[in-house]
């Protein structure tokens, strides 16, 4: 096999663009379970509602794409908001399988209604037009776009790891995370945390779904091309951890995209063998922690 360093090097940058959208799907769902303790089953119908939102919006409304990345996150977190008061917060003090089911029941629900408006095929979504240029690296040839997709998918990362990590109300979210009957004690209203921190976890998800729309159709199945890989990145990089979740994710687009090259049988399932031997090995995960030492 005779492979180009300009080859491989596209592949890596290809990598690192699944990547971001698997880094801000499982930090969503880290920072979700991390509060509410659930698995939200429904994160990739909210990856696709983002999506949607930004299609819908251009056709109907001409809402631009650097618009887009903003209104979709902040309708589809409403949506998230909904959710947690209306239906999730029935259910804190139950056994969290009927969490799992409902949101499932939730997916089967919003992607039948989406097969009715939109159709099960989808449509395009097109490259905004200052992006859908080319720069070159060297000798490699690439895509704005893709670029655009990378730096503002570390840069979300960051953001949200340094809020959460640096600030008065990262500290009040891993208070109420740790020990929520004792952070209620100090006065801080836990409820108003948990839901706020559902709706930004689900609005994390949206945003990957913008960035993924020029680059894919927009259809009602395509939160469950990329939600399993997510759950398995979730369980690589350590249930909850923030870190652990980003580390992972792009380390498993890269991978992938390496995969596909050398081992094309199998790239779909590497993440999945990784995961096994991580398990093994350490069955918090490489960044988390025994939920006896939280």
């Amino acid at each position: 096999m005779n492979l180009s360093p300009e080859y491989l090097l596209s592949q890596i940058f290809n990598g690192l663009v699944s990547g971001g959208f698997y880094a801000l799907l499982s930090l969503g769902l880290s920072i979700i379970f991390g509060m509410l303790r659930i698995v939200n089953f429904a994160h990739g119908t909210m990856y696709m509602l983002g999506a949607f939102v930004a299609y819908y919006g251009l056709s109907l409304f001409h809402l631009p794409f650097f618009a887009a990345l903003i209104v979709a996150p902040l309708v589809v977190a409403i949506i998230g908001l909904a959710v947690e008061r209306l239906l999730l917060q029935r259910l804190y003090s139950v056994d969290p399988l009927y969490n799992l089911l409902l949101t499932f029941a939730l997916v089967l629900v919003v992607q039948d209604a989406m097969r009715l408006v939109a159709g099960a095929e989808g449509s395009p979504y097109a490259t905004p037009d200052a992006l859908s240029s080319t720069i070159t690296l060297g000798s490699l040839v690439y895509p704005v776009y893709r670029l655009f997709v990378i730096v503002v998918s570390v840069v979300v990362c960051l953001a949200v790891w340094y809020a959460l990590e640096k600030t008065p109300l990262g500290a009040r979210i891993r208070a109420a995370t740790e020990n929520p009957t004792w952070t209620r004690a100090f006065g801080i209203n836990t409820s108003v945390l948990i839901s706020g921190v559902f709706a930004f976890g689900v609005a994390l998800a949206a945003l990957a779904g913008v960035l993924a729309a020029p680059s894919t159709n927009v259809q009602p199945l395509m939160g469950d091309d990329i939600i399993i890989k997510t759950f398995a990145i979730v369980v690589i990089g350590g249930m909850g951890s923030i870190m652990g979740s980003v580390v992972t994710g792009f380390t498993i687009g890269v991978l992938t995209a390496i995969g596909a090259v050398f081992f094309p049988q199998i790239s779909d399932t590497l993440t999945f063998i990784l995961m096994v031997v991580v398990l093994l090995v350490r069955p918090a995960g490489l960044f988390g922690q025994p939920e006896g030492a939280r």
